[in-house]
């Protein structure tokens, strides 16, 4: 009586068993962020694109395929030229998420490394057409400007195969080395070329400078001429009266004695 007992238990357990396996391979989880396609082996592809949870479906007949739809970064470098042709290296950023509503058709037409497949691709094809259009300078002071055209035209081909961009930036720009040498060549000669104007400006400075000093010099000898013309030899007595007190100050200032010899000019015989 027990082993039928024992013998229904087990028979029960392994139905359970059997249909749990049966319930769990016909569940499936779509985790947030996420979407499903549904492929059936006797219909191929359904146009139906499944959310977020967990759903059933048919074992065997049917697999689902999980596709990310959240932002996701990819970096593309990429050499090309611009219009005066200088080699450039420029590395596109790019954040970028399928169309949800399109992911049957992008498995069909691309698979699941639509990003390996498309973006390597689309972004050289764009880049190189935008770049072509400036020149080596213009790519360093209109950068704004050549990123915003690469977006734009990168955004509308990438549409095309039902990708979305969230952000396109241009994070790294570089030139060949020919490029590199004439410029550092061109800020050298720059520099000369203010260091021989502030030279230049120098000079005149100084040449003003002496002119006028040459002309207020020649305003002095003017002056003195006249006042020579008009008061005779009597500035030239005032001076030398002015000059001996001076000298009669400086020497009565000294400690050592000194003697001025009588009936002797002290301006050093100086006619009278």
């Amino acid at each position: 009586m027990a082993a039928k007992v024992f013998e229904s238990i087990g028979k029960l357990g392994l139905a359970l068993a059997v249909a749990g396996g049966v319930v769990n391979s016909a569940l499936y989880n779509v985790d947030a962020g996420h979407r499903a396609v549904i492929f059936d082996r006797f219909r191929g592809i359904q146009d139906i694109v499944v959310g977020e949870g967990t759903h059933f479906l048919i074992p065997w007949v049917q697999k689902p395929i999980i596709f990310d739809c959240r932002s996701r970064p990819r970096n593309v470098p990429v050499i090309t030229g611009s219009k005066d042709l200088q080699n450039v290296n420029i590395t596109l950023r790019i954040l970028f998420r399928p169309v949800a509503s399109q992911l049957p058709r992008i498995f069909t037409s691309i698979g699941e490394d639509y990003d390996e497949r498309v973006l390597p691709s689309i972004t050289t094809e764009i880049l190189k057409s935008v770049v072509a259009r400036f020149d080596a300078g213009e790519l360093i002071t209109q950068r704004e400007l050549v990123s915003r055209q690469v977006s734009d035209d990168l955004t509308e081909r990438a549409a095309t195969f039902g990708l979305i961009l969230d952000d396109v930036s241009l994070t790294h720009l570089t030139f060949g080395k020919e490029f590199t040498e004439v410029v550092e060549a061109k800020q050298v000669a720059q520099q000369e070329a203010e260091r021989a104007r502030f030279v230049v400006e120098k000079a005149e400075q100084q040449k003003k400078a002496a002119i006028i000093s040459a002309e207020g010099d020649s305003k002095a000898a003017e002056l003195i001429a006249n006042s020579l013309a008009t008061a005779g030899d009597s500035l030239i007595e005032l001076r030398k009266l002015e000059a001996a007190e001076d000298i009669a100050y400086q020497l009565s200032r000294s400690r050592n004695i000194t003697y001025l010899p009588a009936g002797q000019s002290v301006l050093l015989q100086l006619p009278q």
